[in-house]
């Protein structure tokens, strides 16, 4: 599959999605079972008015769009994926009027599962706001290997 057409599909999966649109996420890169999409700040996603913190739910959101956008890039995958497992743990607080990037990538695929590993960050990327690490539904294409 081309460049051109990853990100195409890529995409028409987020904007497929009311949620990720909602979110306002926006793809910044795709390709090779990885991907990043950003999420910008938004007083509408707040968890805590008293700090200004996006609340967790979003951040999670985040990194499973993530996850299946490099599912779905994969190169022997077909397009295809859901969610099996999804694992966040939340390191620190996004910092409030910062966007929030998630970038994931497949670390490793059999026949029918893709594992792969995420981290969400903001402006500090020495410092990631949440880790996740998820099996998502892997469909190989026709004629790719096993």
């Amino acid at each position: 599959m081309t460049p051109e057409k990853m990100t195409a599909i890529a995409r028409q999966f987020i904007a497929a999605l009311p949620h990720s649109r909602e979110l306002g996420m926006e793809l910044v890169g795709i390709g090779e079972g990885r991907a990043e999409i950003s999420m910008p700040y938004d007083p509408r996603l707040v968890g805590d008015p008293a700090t200004g913190v996006i609340h967790g739910g979003a951040v999670s959101a985040l990194m499973d769009t993530c996850c299946g956008a490099a599912v779905m890039c994969h190169p022997d995958g077909n397009g295809n994926t859901a969610t099996i497992d999804l694992r966040i743990d939340y390191m620190r607080a996004a910092v409030p009027g910062q966007t929030i990037r998630a970038r994931a990538h497949c670390y490793h695929v059999t026949r029918n599962v893709a594992f792969l590993r995420a981290d969400a960050l903001d402006d500090d990327d020495d410092h990631p706001v949440a880790t996740a690490t998820g099996a998502f539904v892997f469909e190989r294409r026709k004629g790719a290997g096993a």
